[in-house]
């Protein structure tokens, strides 16, 4: 976005008095153009910069032009290019000087706004500055050339007082030296192609810094083709720089050459050996046993590696925190000494592609055998030990045949053995990314950080493992700053200037609970991964919200009001909330036991939320088909292809107020069946889906066994009567839905044949009449269906509903089922 489109939609009184003398409508005209510019750059009035302001009044002028042909403002075009010509032509620097100061003042009118720049302006800022740089440093080349020439021609007794005068003056003025003389241009160029290294290396360095906050799901710009340019325009201005240097070395004298020859090498191995990285990342938590991949590239290699005879091999050994540390400190010249772990498939050729010009080295099927520990600091854990991927190699570089030994560290990695140490290995990984510094000792994290910078690592996280455009908002960070922190009772103002810990974050258990904070969002991280992405991205789960608050927002709100919660007891689980009225009309906040991913996976949240006929409006106010129809999956109805009816699993939940109620189907004045009594259930008048009943489908009574208290129910043996059992009582032997020509068979007296369960069709309604007659008035009996005891997983006075799935079958039409 550039810096125009922001400020053209700011009341014109922030940005009009910049525009005087450069008219505002030119400014539009020129957008994106202008800004894309190395106005702020271009200082002092030398040769360079009068030069580079002419270029820039031309190539407005023709960007002017080429605008005239296609709009409709031809006129007032060609009138700014005349305007422009006729008033800078002789003094270019003059409209540097105007452009510059409108920047500014829209970048400061942006600023009083916003309090920020867009990332993208600061990139470009860059940009455009080295750009220049490089363009400064060509001018000089340029100019030492033309004087090395006047100085061949010049005679001896000249040549002599000039390097008599250098001699003098070089300890004081040493890279400052004025006038046009050889030496000090050469000295000036020097120095400006030091001030470009250090630009380079600080590029490549933000590069390997964004590489690893995409490790936590920062944006990040992976293409290494405008680094390698940059890298490739240096080197060319070097070698130009050092052949000019060699060429008058011996009109400079001995002690100015070999220091100026020493700068140059300094300046070549810099460029070399940090044009060498790794391009790829291993993955950051590495299992033994197990194949990964990675690739280094070499930024130079294809402008500078010679023709070998054998390939140019690049190997990867594993190398502890300690020895990592020593190479840093080394200077990555030294070779290693041991590697601390077993990589099989570790050395690859590091070739060149003409095509795309590159030079890279791709390993595919790495294996960490395995790993050799350290000594661990203190109460520093497995999951806590750092390791990194030490690539090598040796080459020989330039004209000179100049022999490197590269090397590039791989970012932080943490070895596990088994998967149960795969989330506090993330823990570790997460924290070293998040608030590692740029150029740091391997691998110093700080211990303690601000919780600003927690919060927005947290986000970064969570929007990139869930993949959702829809991030943290600040009551979320308030309910995870009370979790971290053990603190309830704080406003959120009292967490903005406190700092977390690294134990608070994945070392200390969270009070009250068997885990620590980060084990607890990394498994909601994971269930909002695999099973709620899209209801996080619609917003309908609040999520990051404690008990205690959500009994304050519903307590107003009328009956089947629900949210949704990430539950504070269990890792990876969601539950709802919702509103009741007791019996005396009170309101009651229920919580349902939390679901976690497996039992999604069974049923999805929105099908489970359709069951439940007591949730009615999503909070605040928004009824639930409405916020959740878009979620529901479609239910088949009627018979599959193969003449099966089908089935579905519904949800119910059993409340304490339910409990106190007579079952659905059952009058209260009915009373409780003795054991061994069949129960005459009406069933209910078969209808089509969500329609009206199915006409001549009148409503049919079946008998039931209840199930004895002494045991499962006896299987009827053939030939045996139908009341040989005294406390149970089986299904009789003529099946009240079997067809006429089944019960002429069972009746036959000559052909006994054993008894057997009737498969019907049993709907919801009488499921659950079945649970409540077999738990019975004393609790649950040995065979019946096993309820689900009531649990209180969360800590709270609001309880915890214990949620049982229903195998309901679908009515069949008339006649008889299949098998």
């Amino acid at each position: 976005m550039s810096l125009w489109s922001l400020v053209s939609h700011m009341p014109p009184e922030h940005f009009s008095s910049l525009f005087g003398e450069f008219p505002c409508d030119l400014r539009s005209l020129l957008a994106d153009w202008l800004e894309n510019q190395p106005w702020e750059f271009i200082t002092g009035a030398d040769s360079f910069c009068t030069s580079a302001a002419g270029a820039l009044l031309s190539a407005m002028v023709e960007k002017l032009r080429s605008l005239a042909g296609g709009n409709g403002q031809q006129c007032q075009v060609l009138q700014h290019i005349s305007n422009l010509e006729n008033t800078y032509r002789r003094d270019p620097l003059r409209l540097v000087a105007i452009v510059k100061g409108i920047l500014e003042g829209e970048r400061a009118a942006l600023l009083k706004r916003d309090r920020q720049l867009p990332l993208s302006f600061h990139r470009r800022q860059e940009e455009l500055k080295f750009g220049l740089d490089l363009q400064r440093l060509q001018h000089r080349v340029g100019e030492i050339q033309v004087l090395q020439e006047r100085w061949k021609q010049m005679g001896e007794g000249t040549r002599a007082c000039q390097q008599t005068k250098l001699q003098e003056s070089q300890l004081k003025t040493e890279g400052k030296l004025q006038g046009n003389d050889l030496p000090a241009l050469i000295l000036e160029a020097m120095k400006e192609l030091e001030g470009a290294k250090l630009q380079v290396l600080k590029r490549l360095h933000i590069w390997k810094r964004q590489q690893q906050l995409a490790g936590n799901g920062a944006v990040f710009e992976e293409n290494l083709a405008p680094l390698q340019k940059r890298c490739e325009n240096l080197v060319d201005i070097y070698f130009q720089l050092q052949q000019q240097v060699v060429a008058v070395g011996g009109e400079l004298g001995s002690d100015l050459l070999s220091r100026l020859l020493e700068r140059l090498n300094s300046v070549l191995s810099a460029l070399v050996e940090s044009s060498f990285l790794v391009e790829k990342q291993p993955p950051q938590v590495l299992k033994t046993q197990t194949k990964f991949q990675a690739s280094v590239r070499f930024l130079l290699g294809a402008r500078l590696l010679q023709a070998s005879a054998k390939p140019y091999v690049v190997k990867a050994d594993m190398v502890t925190e300690k020895q990592a540390r020593e190479l840093a400190l080394g200077g990555y010249g030294t070779p290693l000494s041991e590697s601390t772990g077993e990589i099989v498939h570790n050395t690859v050729a590091l070739e060149i592609n003409s095509t795309s010009a590159t030079s890279c080295a791709t390993f595919k099927n790495m294996l960490l055998k395995k790993i050799k520990r350290c000594e661990r600091k203190g109460s520093e854990s497995v999951t806590e030990e750092k390791c990194a991927v030490l690539f090598s190699t040796d080459v020989t570089l330039g004209p000179g045949n100049l022999p490197f030994h590269l090397q590039a560290l791989s970012l932080p990695i943490v070895v596990i053995v088994h998967g149960n140490q795969d989330n506090n290995a993330k823990a570790t990984v997460l924290w070293d990314n998040a608030f590692s510094e740029l150029e740091r000792v391997p691998f110093v994290v700080a211990e303690r950080v601000p919780w600003e910078k927690m919060c927005e690592t947290l986000n970064l996280r969570f929007m990139a493992e869930v993949q959702t455009s829809k991030g943290l908002l600040p009551e979320h960070y308030f309910f995870l700053a009370q979790k971290i922190f053990n603190n309830s009772s704080a406003s959120p103002e009292d967490f903005h200037n406190r700092s977390v810990s690294w134990a608070q974050f994945n070392k200390e258990i969270l009070p009250g609970r068997g885990f620590t904070f980060w084990q607890w969002f990394d498994g909601v991280l994971d269930l909002t991964k695999r099973c709620l992405k899209s209801y996080w991205s619609d917003r309908l789960i609040i999520g990051f919200i404690s008990k205690q608050y959500v009994s304050k927002l519903l307590g107003q709100k009328p009956d089947g009001t629900f949210l949704l919660r990430f539950s504070d007891s269990e890792i990876g689980g969601i539950t709802i909330a919702h509103v009741i009225r007791g019996k005396d009309g009170s309101i009651q906040v229920e919580n349902i036991q939390p679901f976690s991913a497996k039992d999604l996976h069974i049923r999805s949240l929105g099908d489970r939320i359709r069951d439940l006929a007591q949730l009615r409006n999503l909070y605040p106010d928004k009824p639930k088909d409405q916020a959740f129809g878009s979620h529901y999956n479609k239910e088949q109805m009627g018979k599959d292809g193969r003449g099966y009816v089908s089935t579905a699993i519904k949800m119910t939940v059993e409340s304490e107020r339910d409990q106190k109620l007579p079952p659905p189907g059952v009058s209260p004045s009915r009373p409780t069946p003795r054991p061994g009594e069949h129960v005459q259930l009406a069933r209910a008048t078969p209808r089509a889906a969500h329609g009206p009943p199915v006409p001549g489908a009148g409503a049919r009574h079946v008998l039931f066994p209840v199930p004895c208290p002494d045991g499962p129910v006896p299987v009827p043996r053939p030939g045996r009567g139908q009341h040989e059992h005294s406390q149970c009582l089986p299904f009789p032997q003529q099946p009240p839905y079997a067809p006429s020509g089944a019960r002429e068979h069972h009746d036959h007296p000559a052909t006994p044949r054993p008894q057997r369960r009737l498969r019907l069709p049993v709907p919801v309604a009488e499921f659950a009449v079945l649970q409540v007659l077999a738990r019975g008035p004393h609790g649950p009996r040995p065979g019946g269906p096993a309820s689900q005891p009531h649990g209180r997983g969360d800590a709270g006075n609001s309880p915890l509903l214990a949620r049982q799935p229903h195998l309901s079958l679908r009515d069949p039409p008339a006649g008889p089922s299949p098998a």
